[in-house]
């Protein structure tokens, strides 16, 4: 009698590898959620790590759509673009029940389709029409390993029959290998930040100031964090650029394109192999957005949107 299946519950890992300026850069890719769950350049880790055959620890590294973040109660409004038909009610699964929230999309736990080759690969998968979301896109997202570290590009397609609204975002923890998180020191170039409710839901936004004011970079240790920013100052290429700064001067960069106009930082001690552990996610529309209206694109049929981020490490 043949052995029963055992499979990952993170699904089929893919492995890419290149030769970059700074050595060999690697990343190790994970079919559920599309999630990036390593990355090394020149033999130096980026991303934290968690143990095989685990479940994703705080959502690491998984792709978030067609929302990023939270939804209060799972409900929202949907009001059609340009006053085409009636208002109509929507109601989420709640997917965050100890907040009563529906948070991080619909496939955070679907197995995506893959197409991987050297030093690059797509995985896609599609969101079908359900309760709370009756639309349909196609989705899929690029990683392609640079000389010093990875570019992300998600691409959404909307191949339903109406307007679809839409939010992206990316969960992944940063780290540098060999130095401690939290010597590290976080920048965050955002000039507003978002109060929260005791759900983790925003109230209010505010501008940067004491504790908050993240610009000028604090020590991981020293930071009490798990809270999305908006307003980010961008540079001359108009990518914004949040990093981590070791003692001996290297620097992980976490960077995103004008699509990307908001970003959570969030740190943990119950990240699995870490002491601490923390997460830089960009995302083009900050929590509850679906209740907001911040951020959120709407994609008519067959029409296609990208964006862009990644993250690199320099001496």
């Amino acid at each position: 009698m043949n052995a029963p299946r055992r499979i990952d519950p993170t699904g089929t890992q893919v492995h890419l590898r290149r030769e970059g300026g700074s050595g060999e850069v690697t990343a190790q890719l994970a079919q559920v959620g599309a999630a990036l769950r390593a990355l090394t350049v020149g033999g130096v880790d980026v991303v934290a790590r968690y143990p095989q055959g685990t479940t994703p620890p705080f959502a690491s590294g998984i792709v978030l759509v067609p929302w990023p973040n939270r939804v209060r109660d799972g409900r929202w409004t949907h009001v059609p673009p340009g006053g085409q038909g009636d208002p109509a009610d929507q109601q989420l699964d709640l997917t965050e029940p100890s907040r009563g929230n529906a948070i991080h999309g619909l496939l955070r736990n679907t197995g995506y389709d893959i197409d991987a080759s050297g030093d690059r690969a797509t995985l896609s998968a599609t969101v079908y029409p359900q309760h709370g979301y009756p639309f349909a896109l196609d989705t899929s997202v690029a990683y392609a390993l640079t000389d010093d570290g990875i570019e992300v590009t998600h691409e959404l397609v909307n191949v339903g029959e109406r307007d679809a609204p839409v939010a992206i975002g990316a969960h992944p923890f940063l780290c540098i290998g060999g130095v401690d998180t939290a010597d590290l020191v976080l920048t965050v170039p955002a000039e507003t930040w978002f109060e929260v409710d005791d759900r983790m839901l925003p109230i209010a936004e505010h501008p940067v100031r004491g504790a908050v004011d993240l610009r000028g970079g604090v020590r991981v240790a020293d930071a009490d964090l798990d809270m999305g920013f908006g307003s980010l100052r961008r540079d001359a290429d108009g990518l914004a650029r949040t990093t981590l700064a070791a003692p001996d001067g290297r620097v992980v960069t976490l960077w995103q394109d004008a699509d990307f106009e908001y970003v959570q930082a969030f740190r943990t001690d119950a990240y699995p192999g870490h002491p601490l552990a923390v997460a830089v996610e960009p995302m083009t529309a900050p929590a509850d957005a679906f209740n907001s209206g911040r951020g959120v694109r709407w994609l008519a049929p067959g029409e296609r949107w990208q964006a862009r981020w990644g993250i690199s490490l320099s001496a």
